[in-house]
């Protein structure tokens, strides 16, 4: 699916289009992998994603690697950004995360590749040339190769 917003507010909105999705069909845990360069709205999308669930104050883990958030779902909202390796995760306990219930939201996923569990939803947030808040949501269902 591709999707193509003007500002924040539109990111947010489809964020929350795919949690309304994901609960009308009865998925109750997965994996999004987001994807983006500094500044182009993947913490916006989550903001949107959470609101869905009642969740509010939603903020980027840049300092904290994970939030965690409750409402009528669980999210766990890390930042890839410092992960370099393995080790990394494991310190953060991110097995622990994956093998639980709920929601986890991955910025920079592309940090951690060779950790993203099968069947993972990759949403890629890009900038268009047409103006400094346009932005390409794609969204994809499965591993990529």
């Amino acid at each position: 699916m591709i999707y193509y917003t003007d500002c924040d507010l539109e990111t947010e909105r489809v964020g929350a289009a795919l949690a309304d999705m994901l609960e009308r069909d009865g998925v109750r845990r997965g994996f999004i992998a987001m994807r983006g360069e500094m500044g182009v709205g993947k913490t916006a999308f989550t903001r949107g994603f959470a609101s869905h669930f009642g969740i509010k104050g939603v903020k980027s883990p840049t300092y904290t690697v994970v939030n965690e958030y409750s409402g009528r779902a669980r999210i766990y909202h890390f930042d890839m950004y410092r992960i370099t390796d393995g080790d990394d995760l494991y310190s953060i306990g991110y097995d622990d995360y994956v093998d639980s219930e709920g929601y986890i939201i991955a910025e920079w996923s592309e940090n951690i590749e060779d950790f993203i569990p099968e069947g993972a939803i990759y949403v890629t947030i890009s900038r268009m040339p047409e103006g400094d808040t346009k932005r390409k949501i794609e969204i994809e269902y499965g591993r990529r190769a």
